[in-house]
């Protein structure tokens, strides 16, 4: 696929290597789960802390648990459709991503203050939150960076030979 171009512009437009870009983005999901769990067992039986169950669920919780470690897979496969749309369609794909990734951590980091948990609670979703943010953004932002193939440059046209005299 390329990306978008009008018909009189020179520069060529970027392909994507789009199964590159998705194994990498399933790979990233698969990583996002697995801190989300780790992170979990971490506050849970480590600090003892609510992440996202009441204590009495024991070190691995109840469901949520594994809605939360899904929750991180999800978010890692919408990043990376994000890319894949952003690098066909805008201009500075990475600019946009960035901040598209940096304002969407911040709110899942202001999310859990919204509740009446506990600060402590609170303290520590929120800083899973960044590091969940922080790992899926640099893992798909990474991903993207190395399955955009590189379209070389068309040769200017040569001049029409001079006619003989």
């Amino acid at each position: 696929m390329s990306g978008m171009n009008t018909p009189g512009d020179p520069r060529p437009s970027p392909t994507i290597n789009g199964g590159k870009l998705w194994a990498g983005g399933a790979a990233t999901a698969a990583v996002a789960a697995l801190i989300a769990i780790a992170g979990i067992l971490l506050g849970r039986g480590l600090f003892g802390i609510e992440v996202l169950a009441p204590k009495g669920q024991g070190v691995w919780g109840d469901a949520s648990t594994g809605w939360y470690a899904l929750g991180a897979a999800l978010s890692a496969l919408a990043a990376t459709g994000l890319i894949h749309v952003l690098i066909l369609t805008t201009p500075r794909p990475m600019r946009f991503f960035g901040w598209v990734m940096a304002l969407a951590t911040v709110v899942a980091m202001l999310a859990p203050f919204v509740t009446e948990a506990a600060l402590g609670v609170r303290m520590y979703t929120a800083g899973l939150n960044f590091v969940l943010g922080v790992a899926i953004g640099s893992l798909v932002a990474g991903t993207a960076k190395t399955s955009i193939v590189p379209v070389a440059p068309r040769p200017a046209p040569r001049p029409y030979p001079r006619p003989y005299r």
